[in-house]
């Protein structure tokens, strides 16, 4: 049976642009439900609109992630006003670290910020994250720390992040959580993906036993291999995972 295109159910009133990232907005937080990465309605993923510097969709406050569908999506301003002209209302501290990457990172198009079980574990550990596993061997030396300072609404401390994200396109944020940031939802998406494993990987070896941590020389080849491809990360991934949710929970696409 041939499935319906994700895309096919656009308004009238919305660029194909614009719908076409709504959609795929949608399908990173139906994504992200699926797994299990939700934090009741306190965590979020925020896509640049195309076109704009200064107008981001996020989803509204009160909702959670397996609720998100393409036309309930929020059109927010950098403070997290909400800008398409509804009474809804979102989440502007949900939205200061997200904010803050998105305006100094003029590549961070989508940027999701995750309070998951093992993130949040992995991040409470001294050593951080290990690469103790190939998904974690992507992030060797190429993964920003950000220490706790308490709820991340100061400006000055938005500042100290961003400075510490730097060219990273992940960090985490220590006994917080996780944050990656991508060109393209896909992007984002996949490498939250890999990064999550790599911490429940970690959790599970060190639970089993000591650990085994390859030579540097090794871990550096992995990594450059894993990274050779210049274009964005998860390219050939999202559209299967697209079709696995048009089969299980198309409602995101409307």
């Amino acid at each position: 049976m041939r499935l319906p295109e994700p895309y096919s159910a656009r308004p009238p009133r919305v660029s194909a642009e614009e719908w076409r990232a709504r959609v795929d907005l949608a399908a990173c937080y139906r994504l992200a439900a699926q797994r299990g990465w939700g934090d009741l309605i306190y965590t979020h993923i925020s896509l640049r609109l195309p076109g704009c510097d200064d107008a981001f969709l996020i989803n509204p406050f009160g909702l959670t992630f397996d609720e998100i569908t393409a036309s309930n999506l929020l059109l927010i301003d950098f403070d997290g006003g909400v800008i398409d002209g509804t009474d809804r209302i979102a989440n502007p501290s949900g939205f200061a670290i997200h904010g803050a990457v998105h305006r100094a990172r003029s590549d961070a198009h989508c940027v999701i910020h995750l309070h998951t079980d093992a993130g949040i574990a992995v991040s409470a550990l001294e050593a951080g994250l290990l690469p103790l596993s190939q998904h974690a061997m992507r992030f060797w030396r190429d993964i920003a720390c950000h220490d706790y300072q308490g709820l991340a609404f100061d400006a000055d401390e938005q500042a100290r992040l961003v400075t510490e994200l730097g060219p990273h396109r992940a960090m985490i944020l220590r006994n917080h959580g996780t944050l990656t940031c991508g060109r393209t939802v896909a992007e984002a998406f996949v490498l939250m993906d890999t990064l999550e494993k790599a911490c429940r990987t970690q959790l599970q070896a060190m639970a089993a036993g000591a650990v085994r941590v390859p030579p540097d020389e090794v871990l550096a080849r992995t990594h450059a291999q894993l990274t050779a491809d210049p274009a964005p990360e998860g390219t050939l991934e999202w559209p299967a995972l697209l079709r696995g949710l048009m089969r299980l929970d198309p409602g995101f696409a409307r």
